[in-house]
């Protein structure tokens, strides 16, 4: 059996209600996903969340991740939600890549490779200048995506990374 058409995924911009109710759904997912996957890390990721005002940040959707600062990409297979990427100003002009995840049915096929490509492009178009991230080091699964994408370590990463070796901080010149 062959696995989805990844060429064939829709990967768009998140603009509508209903899109933007699939966009946090997912974010939620990640974040559920992060716990799961190291619960010995379950107290940073919600430290994290307070910290980012995640929830506030969704509920104010279209004032952080919609042009002309932010971004949000949706990719969708056969019409159902299966990844997000978010883009976030961070400083003057330099932007901050978050929150990439594929659901679990949809990995290995690519699109956290597209999502990335396609938020990269737009940052572009937003007139950034540098791109970055933060990521825990165990996510060998995007971690090495991201370096092979042209990120390297970030010379001036934020205080909380520097402050724990389990995290890793990338940044880009786009």
């Amino acid at each position: 059996m062959m696995g989805p058409d990844t060429h064939a995924a829709a990967i768009t911009p998140v603009r509508s209600d209903d899109d933007i109710a699939l966009a946090s759904q997912l974010a939620r997912a990640f974040f559920d996903y992060m716990r799961a996957a190291w619960p010995e890390r379950a107290g940073l990721i919600d430290d994290y969340l307070i910290a980012q005002d995640f929830e506030g940040q969704l509920a104010d959707f279209r004032n952080h991740f919609t042009p002309p600062h932010g971004e949000c990409l949706l990719a969708r297979l056969g019409g159902e939600g299966v990844g997000i990427v978010m883009l976030k100003p961070y400083a003057p002009e330099v932007c901050e890549l978050n929150r990439m995840y594929v659901t679990r049915a949809a990995r290995g096929h690519g699109l956290g490779r597209r999502l990335c490509e396609e938020l990269i492009s737009q940052a572009r178009a937003l007139g950034y200048r540098e791109i970055r991230l933060d990521a825990l080091n165990e996510r060998v699964d995007a971690v090495p995506l991201y370096r092979k994408l042209g990120f390297g370590p970030d010379p001036d990463p934020p205080a909380f990374t520097r402050r724990d070796p389990e995290i890793v901080s990338l940044r880009m010149t786009l």
